[in-house]
């Protein structure tokens, strides 16, 4: 039996109906190469910052246009107080050395209390100093969550909290704990005490509200126990993956 041959409208209706998807193919090939392309850029920064300390941050570069300069100068991690890390693990994410970029029992934790406490990570907020921006959207959380195992992988733990110290906020304009310590305290941060290095860490969840030098009652309280926090987790070996005292 001959094989039927499709009418002249069958045939202009399918050759429209290429037409009509061939610039959405096209758009999604591009889209694909430029989703490769970010996530290729993103993997050699994070290679590259492995060895090289990143050179500035978007929120250090949008509070200078802001302020008009901010005050930051890099610190090696040996340079540094001991006290000072384990102080702002105990303070920021006391299971920093157990987990792989995410704190499983402390996310479940934060959605039992319906929201109202933080999980993120020192590893993920290394992430978003560094790499991206603040904010909630869920395309700055989902990048988060892309990169976080990335870094966790390629970087040491030590190496995590080594940019975290020199990137994160301590107050208007102040970016660091190199920066911190001079504006604080008028010291070096390999001179840090341990109620200094407390009460630092006690302002990271909101710098520009809360103030090291002139504590409030809840900042004094706060410090006090991150200072026995930071004391537990170098007993517990909690401190083991960055420590060299």
């Amino acid at each position: 039996m001959a094989a039927r041959r499709a009418s002249p409208g069958k045939k202009a209706a399918g050759a429209a109906a290429q037409g009509a998807s061939a610039p959405l193919r096209w758009a999604l090939r591009w889209l694909a190469r430029l989703v490769l392309g970010g996530a290729a850029a993103y993997v050699a920064l994070i290679v590259a910052y492995t060895v090289v300390n990143p050179p500035i941050t978007l929120t250090i570069w949008s509070e200078m246009r802001r302020l008009g300069s901010v005050d930051q100068q890099w610190t090696p991690m040996d340079e540094i107080a001991p006290v000072v890390a384990r102080s702002v693990v105990a303070a920021e994410d006391a299971n920093f050395c157990r987990h792989w970029g995410f704190d499983m029992k402390a996310i479940r934790q934060a959605i039992d209390a319906g929201g109202d406490r933080g999980a993120s990570t020192i590893s993920q907020q290394t992430v978003k100093n560094v790499f991206l921006w603040q904010g909630r959207s869920w395309l700055r959380k989902a990048m988060e969550a892309a990169l976080t195992p990335v870094v966790e992988f390629v970087w040491s733990k030590r190496r995590i909290l080594e940019v975290y110290l020199n990137v994160a906020e301590f107050g208007e304009g102040v970016f660091g704990v190199n920066a911190a310590a001079f504006h604080y305290f008028r010291t070096t941060p390999d001179k840090l005490t341990a109620r200094q290095a407390a009460l630092l860490a006690a302002v990271l969840p909101d710098p520009k509200g809360r103030s090291a030098s002139h504590p409030s009652t809840f900042v004094s309280r706060r410090a006090r126990a991150i200072s026995d926090g930071a004391q537990t987790i170098r007993v517990d070996g909690r401190a083991a993956c960055f420590s060299r005292d």
